[in-house]
C-alpha cells in the first residue's frame, strides 16, 4: 500500500514538473491584443519562445479585436487580466471612474505616416481633400487631428474618409477614393514602393503618443503583484529575443501575421523600425503620451482638464525589475 501511495505521489510530482518548466509552477493569465499587427511582436515572441512559462506565467493571448475600446471593455469586465493596445480608451475609462492603469509602454511614439498622392506637395494642398482613416476614433484619426492641429487646421478643412484598414486605404488610393491616408507599417511601404509620397512622419515630429501600451486594472494589481511582475519579466525578456534574434523573430511574426513570401520584404522592413526605432528596452509608459491623449479627450470630457498624467501610469513594478538588474542582465548574454 505505501508502494503505492509512493509511485501515486510520484506520478503527481512528475506532472508538475513536466508541466511547468525548471519547476515552476504556472499562473494562467489572459492578454488582449487589440489587433493583428507587427507592434505585438514582443508579445508573441514572449509566448511563443516559452519566456512566460519561464517565470511562471501561463499566458492565452488572445485578439479582442476592435481596437482599444474592446480590449479595455475586456479588462473591466476581468475577461482578460492585461490588454495591449492604444492609450486613449485607457485614459478615458479612467476618467469614466475605471481602474485602468499603464504598467509598461510598447510603442510612445506614432507610427503613422501621412502618405499622398505625387501631386500634393505641401499641407496646405490637403485643404478639400479626402484623406482616408481606418474609423473614427481610432488611432490613425487622431493621428490626424493631432497634425492638423499642428498645422492650424480644422478637421473641417479636409474631407474624412472611414476607410476601414490601411490595406483598404492603399486600395482607395489606387482607385482615387482618397487624395491622402494615414498608414501605418507595413502598409505604408508598399505605399512608398507604388510612388506615394509621406507628407508627414510622426516619428519626425516631437510628437509623443500611447500608440501601444500594456495595461491592467489596479484592484488586479493590488491581488497579483508578484504574477503582474512576472508576466512584466516575460514580457521583457520578449523584447530582448525580439532584438537579439532576427531571424527566429521574424519567422514568429510571419507565422501570426500569415505573411506571404511576397510580404516578406516589408515585414523585414517593418521589423528593422521596431527594433531600431520603437522598441526599448525599457518600456516605460510615457508621460508625454499621456499628456497629449489627455489634451484630446477634455475637449469631450471637462474631467480630463486638469488631470495628472502619473494618475494614469503606475510604472512602481518595471522601477522594481529595473532596480534588480533584470533587465540589464538581458542585453550583457
Amino acid at each position: 500500500m505505501k508502494q503505492l501511495m509512493r509511485m501515486a505521489w510520484s506520478i503527481v510530482l512528475f506532472g508538475i514538473f513536466v508541466a511547468a518548466p525548471n519547476g515552476v509552477a504556472q499562473d494562467k493569465m489572459r492578454l488582449g491584443l487589440s489587433s493583428v499587427s507587427a507592434l505585438h511582436s514582443a508579445v508573441w515572441i514572449a509566448e511563443q519562445k516559452g519566456l512566460f512559462r519561464k517565470h511562471g506565467i501561463e499566458a492565452e493571448v488572445i485578439v479582442t479585436g476592435q481596437g482599444a475600446t474592446a480590449g479595455i471593455s475586456a479588462l473591466l469586465a476581468n475577461d482578460i487580466q492585461m490588454t495591449s493596445s492604444a492609450g486613449d480608451a485607457l485614459v478615458n475609462a479612467a476618467l469614466h471612474g475605471g481602474e485602468t492603469v499603464m504598467v509598461a509602454g510598447v510603442v510612445n511614439k506614432g507610427l503613422q505616416r501621412i502618405m499622398v498622392r505625387p501631386e500634393i506637395k505641401t499641407q496646405a494642398d490637403l485643404k478639400g481633400k479626402k484623406v482616408g482613416v481606418t474609423r473614427i476614433g481610432a488611432v490613425s484619426h487622431s493621428v490626424l487631428l493631432m497634425i492638423l492641429r499642428r498645422w492650424n487646421m480644422s478637421p473641417t478643412d479636409v474631407q474624412i474618409m472611414q476607410v476601414g484598414s490601411s490595406p483598404n486605404m492603399l486600395a482607395s488610393l489606387d482607385k482615387g477614393g482618397l487624395d491622402a491616408a494615414v498608414i501605418t507599417i507595413p502598409s505604408m511601404f508598399v505605399a512608398e514602393d507604388r510612388g506615394y509620397k509621406v507628407l508627414l512622419d510622426l516619428a519626425d515630429t516631437d510628437i509623443y503618443y500611447l500608440q501601444t501600451m500594456i495595461a491592467t486594472t489596479r484592484s488586479y494589481i493590488k491581488g497579483n503583484r508578484d504574477k503582474v511582475l512576472r508576466f512584466l519579466k516575460g514580457y521583457l525578456e520578449g523584447i530582448a529575443y525580439f532584438k537579439q534574434n532576427r531571424k527566429e523573430s521574424l519567422e514568429v511574426v510571419k507565422k501570426k501575421l500569415r505573411i506571404s513570401v511576397e510580404q516578406d520584404r516589408n515585414l523585414e522592413r517593418s521589423f528593422d523600425l521596431l527594433s531600431a526605432k520603437y522598441y526599448e528596452s525599457m518600456p516605460y509608459p510615457s508621460l508625454r503620451g499621456v499628456e497629449t491623449v489627455i489634451g484630446f479627450v477634455e475637449k469631450d470630457n471637462p474631467k480630463a482638464k486638469g488631470a495628472d498624467p502619473k494618475s494614469f501610469v503606475d510604472d512602481s513594478l518595471l522601477r522594481e525589475i529595473d532596480a534588480s538588474g533584470f533587465v540589464k542582465g538581458l542585453y550583457q548574454r
